[in-house]
């Protein structure tokens, strides 16, 4: 594994999201980020045949992603309905829910976990901000004592705004998974300038690709569109160069959500990594 900025891929063992093992063996890259399996696939039978698929291609799981029962990202407002521990109704059993991914996760010798909290409410002063965080803080001391951490994705919120939720969970092991593109998809914020604030937490990155929704009046209300990687907004070289100035050395995981095509995902990614190691040389060189 390259000693600075390792290739990765998103990747899935059994969910529909990410690349396949067979296509990151094929392409030869050395590390992986999954999504978690459906619950009856977590199981440590199961993790041991996936580790011993990994070990034989010589790849190293970085982090696994939680990834819960009736999440919907099918528009900006019915994600904020949906999608992590932010919703109040599914709150406390999604909680126990990432549990058994961090279980799952060390079956797989993986300390880190991954997840898209959700929506994290403005309003500090509120029950539900404040429920949030307590759950938030319960399930990383149940990490913490099994020698795990917890990256948050990035996109949802502003990088302020982010910060300000890290800082009233106030625990040492919750980090942040950088995602350029998930700031312009989400429109909060231009995502070099979102790096360089929330810096000192980022311990995980993804290289994702995206272009602004078309009217600037629409951003953060619809969607913007994921593209292949240096095809879009977030200027590779850029996001590249900013991750070597504050001292990134980590993977770089390559994120294509096309899994309804498999074909050009596959095209996608080869492209990506060729991109990746093109930088890589150029800006350590």
């Amino acid at each position: 594994m390259t000693d600075v900025w390792p290739i990765g891929v998103f990747t899935s063992i059994d969910a529909g999201f990410g690349v396949h093992l067979d296509v990151v063996s094929e392409l030869g890259i050395p590390t992986i980020q999954i999504h978690t399996p459906h619950a009856d696939q977590r199981t440590p039978a199961r993790a041991k045949e996936f580790l011993a698929q990994c070990e034989a291609a010589g790849i190293t799981v970085t982090c696994v992603f939680c990834g819960f029962s009736n999440e919907s990202y099918a528009d900006i407002a019915t994600t904020a309905k949906t999608v992590g521990l932010v919703p109040e109704a599914t709150r406390h059993e999604r909680a126990i829910d990432a549990q058994l991914t961090a279980e799952f996760a060390r079956e797989l010798g993986c300390d880190t976990l991954g997840m898209h909290i959700g929506f994290v409410p403005e309003d500090r002063n509120s029950e539900s901000y404040r429920d949030l965080i307590a759950v938030t803080q319960a399930l990383l001391d149940e990490l913490e004592e099994h020698g795990q951490k917890l990256h948050l994705e990035t996109g949802q919120e502003t990088a302020v705004h982010l910060l300000s939720f890290l800082n009233d969970v106030n625990r040492k092991n919750i980090f942040i998974n950088f995602d350029p593109a998930n700031m312009i998809l989400y429109g909060t914020g231009d995502p070099i300038e979102a790096l360089k604030k929330v810096a000192p937490h980022v311990r995980s990155v993804h290289c994702k690709d995206a272009v602004w929704a078309e009217n600037e009046e629409d951003r953060g209300t619809a969607w913007g569109r994921e593209v292949a990687l240096g095809k879009g907004d977030v200027n590779m070289k850029e996001y590249l160069t900013t991750l070597k100035e504050i001292g990134y050395k980590g993977p770089l995981t390559i994120e294509r959500e096309l899994s309804e095509d498999r074909a050009q995902q596959k095209i996608d990614v080869g492209e990506a990594v060729s991109l990746l190691e093109s930088l890589r040389t150029e800006l350590w060189s």
